[in-house]
């Protein structure tokens, strides 16, 4: 049976680079539900150096872990004659401590044992660029682009339209796509729905849309900062709630001067963990050229209502639409490891009943009004403030900060002393 015909299965789980790790296996195999690893997975950085990091027992001979999945929840794939089995990463017969999407299943049961069920939109940017004359990546030719465009004068080669029908095709829903603030940067928004599902379609749909894409020839990077001088590309996540009758419990609860408890306390969480937030929802170096004062990008720990100026914004919109969105991330973040940080902080922020500041009424790009508080000034410093916030911590489990903060810290170092092209050649393969 040739590869055209063959049923496989291809096994996918995140890891703490938000590398689609995996396994082609065949149908039949897959029905154990199971597919084996080397936990060396967590022991790397991008340039494949290996890392002596916690909990990924470089000392210990590098054991197994295994991707467990039920084989009864395959997802369409976009390879032919091809099913996806995400998995949940675990090591001697239990949840490894090292699974983001675990960690993600732990933060909403928190919620849920509060009678909420957590809700997750998320709102992704990326550039695209084309082959050169010499080969190398230049940005792709949108002659006609800008903010909100549409057609071909934004997309004259058709490639967001061959990713909407082929996530179409494997099942995976969009809210929008347009072009951003800068060609060829688009905004690239999925449906609304629980927490975990929607954590899994990004997954997919990211890796989905940069194969699509890179088969074509071009490569769609969502490196927060790919190009100087021009607008960086963020991860917007949206939060909400519903109660047991499915009803939004944000409804009625996020007017202006009128927050709930519940709004009130998620907000005072993620203001209240703005520094140690960053180090996971913006993980590269080069995250930190986008996160900078003036540029709309959740630089302040702050928050207002329907402002695009802070980190937390409170939707204008009302009843089932309504919702909180944090603005401070980028999709070099996994987004099971950014979506339960952001539960997890909020959570603290309602059980621990956190103090909120006042909502930030200057315009954001040159005045400041409610805090002097803001993201380091690098992924170092980021990591400084993580190490510090033991609540936090504490809440996303020990040793996945542990050993995310050991392969950080040695992708800073490969990093230093790299020009913008260099840091550029070193990201854009993987993300």
């Amino acid at each position: 049976m040739d590869a055209q015909t063959m049923k496989r299965i291809r096994v996918l789980f995140a890891d703490q680079l938000n590398l689609a790790r995996g396994k082609y296996i065949p149908e039949d195999f897959a029905q154990g539900g199971a597919a084996r690893f080397c936990i060396g997975t967590y022991a790397v950085t991008y340039a494949r150096n290996i890392v002596d990091a916690p909990g990924a027992g470089v000392l210990e001979g590098l054991p197994d872990i295994e991707a467990v999945f039920d084989p009864a929840s395959y997802r369409p794939g976009w390879e032919p004659n091809t099913q996806i089995a995400l998995g949940d990463v675990h090591m001697h017969h239990k949840p490894s401590p090292l699974c983001g999407r675990s960690a993600l299943k732990k933060a909403i049961a928190a919620w849920k044992a509060k009678g909420l069920n957590p809700m997750i939109g998320l709102e992704g940017e990326a550039y695209i660029f084309q082959r050169g004359e010499n080969g190398e990546w230049v940005p792709y030719d949108t002659p006609g682009a800008f903010v909100y465009g549409t057609g071909p004068f934004t997309d004259p080669a058709g490639l967001i339209d061959e990713v909407w029908a082929k996530a179409q095709e494997i099942g995976i829903r969009v809210e929008s796509f347009n072009s951003e603030y800068d060609s060829p940067q688009f905004e690239l928004t999925l449906g609304y729905t629980d927490a975990l599902k929607a954590c899994d379609d990004f997954f997919l749909f990211r890796q989905m849309a940069r194969e699509v894409l890179y088969k074509r020839g071009y490569l769609l990077s969502f490196l927060p900062k790919p190009i100087a001088g021009i607008a960086g590309s963020g991860l917007h996540v949206n939060l909400s709630f519903q109660d047991k009758d499915g009803n939004n419990v944000m409804a009625d609860a996020t007017g202006r001067d009128q927050l709930s408890d519940l709004v009130k306390g998620c907000i005072a969480g993620l203001v209240h963990h703005h520094e140690s937030l960053s180090a996971m929802l913006a993980p590269i170096v080069n995250s930190y050229d986008r996160l900078q004062p003036g540029a709309l990008s959740g630089y302040w720990a702050n928050w207002g209502y329907d402002h695009r100026g802070v980190a937390v914004r409170v939707s204008a919109e009302t009843g089932k639409a309504a919702r909180i969105e944090h603005r401070l991330g980028d999709c070099a973040a996994s987004p099971y490891a950014a979506v339960a940080a952001i539960l997890n902080a909020a959570y603290l922020g309602f059980e621990e009943g956190y103090d909120l500041q006042p909502a930030e009424d200057g315009d954001g790009i040159e005045t400041i009004n409610t805090t002097t508080r803001h993201v380091p000034a690098s992924l170092g410093e980021a990591l400084g403030y993580l190490k510090k916030d033991t609540a936090f911590t504490d809440r996303m489990g020990q040793t996945l900060i542990d050993n995310y903060i050991a392969i950080k810290e040695a992708e800073i170092e490969e990093v230093a002393g790299k020009d913008a092209a260099g840091i550029f050649d070193y990201y854009a393969p993987f993300i």
